[in-house]
């Protein structure tokens, strides 16, 4: 699994760390705007080959997958591009701006018979399938609440009347897509698609969502996902059912301790050993390749699909228009 990365943020920093772990997965390649951005990664990283022109990296045959982090606005066309060139793909969350977009990907993808994935660490973690594992033991599930709060350090910008990116509708950016879309695949995942989904949000002038509540309607319970890119918060999960609850500590994103509470009984489950959890995400997506398994890929990209057409649905409610939707 020969890799090329799209973007020089922190992500793909610690993208290239949970590399350095997988057996048979390396980093080849580089492309940026800029050969200065991409140069401290490249050194630190040992990388030999940065690109300035996409086509030029698309056109390297050592790379066989194209890792996209560049701003969520740019996802689909970075995307496009490298299944055009003939690469699988595994692309950072928020997927894309639209459900129209992740469609027109998914169709090119499996007409290439390519691999696309949306990275999102959390459905891939092993505490998680924990989680699922112990679901049972809490009876009938009525309630789910979880909040992801993380005090952007570009707010002050924006108060400032800046517009980064991660604020800004042009980019696709909020809290919703950003921080939110965590809680929303932690619920999802564990309990599929909802009946309904209402999304009320705190809103800056410019029309984009700087922190807000995800409601998640089901058959007898609701699930209720805080996301907040304003404010800072204690991070959590709680799964509630009759005869017991999940506690997740520190965020739905990470999964990094769970709690099984059951009637006087407490019991912590902790199967994870990475600290990084890019590693986990990074390693079923090598396996899959390495397997040849593109039905599984597939299975994945339709899931990611039902969480996109929901994060659409629920941005529609608030009113929150990106660009994109013009298209």
């Amino acid at each position: 699994m020969n890799i090329a990365t799209i973007g020089t943020g922190m992500i793909v920093d610690r993208f290239l760390s949970a590399l350095e772990s997988i057996e048979d997965a390396k980093c080849v390649a580089m492309y940026s705007r800029k050969e200065s951005t991409a140069k401290p990664l490249a050194e630190k990283y040992n990388i030999n080959s940065i690109y300035t022109e996409l086509d030029g990296m698309l056109n390297d045959s050592a790379v066989d997958f194209v890792y996209v982090a560049s701003p969520n606005s740019l996802h689909y066309e970075h995307t496009y591009r490298a299944l055009q060139g003939g690469k699988n793909v595994i692309c950072e969350k928020p997927f894309t701006s639209t459900l129209k977009e992740l469609e027109s990907l998914m169709s090119l993808a499996k007409r290439k018979s390519l691999m696309l994935f949306e990275a999102i660490t959390t459905i891939h973690l092993p505490n998680f399938k924990i989680i699922k594992e112990n679901l049972t033991k809490l009876g009938t599930i009525k309630f789910i609440q979880c909040n992801y709060s993380q005090y952007s350090s570009k707010y002050d910008r924006l108060l400032n009347g800046e517009t980064p990116n991660v604020f800004n509708p042009k980019f696709s950016g909020g809290a919703l897509t950003d921080i939110n879309i965590y809680n929303l695949h932690f619920t999802m995942n564990l309990f599929g698609k909802p009946k309904a989904i209402n999304y009320t949000a705190n809103q800056h002038p410019n029309g984009i969502d700087t922190s807000g509540v995800l409601v998640l309607k089901y058959s007898g319970f609701i699930g209720e996902c805080v996301g907040c890119k304003d404010t800072r918060s204690m991070n959590f999960a709680l799964i509630q059912g009759e005869k017991g609850y999940i506690h997740v500590e520190n965020g739905a994103n990470g999964c990094q301790k769970v709690i099984l509470h059951t009637d006087d009984e407490e019991a912590t489950l902790n199967v994870q050993t990475e600290s990084n959890p890019l590693y986990y995400e990074v390693l079923a997506f090598n396996n899959i390749y390495k397997s040849s398994d593109i039905e599984k890929c597939y299975e994945l990209l339709d899931y990611s699909h039902s969480v996109i057409h929901m994060l659409e649905e629920a941005r529609m409610d608030a009113g929150i228009v990106f660009e994109a939707d013009t298209h």
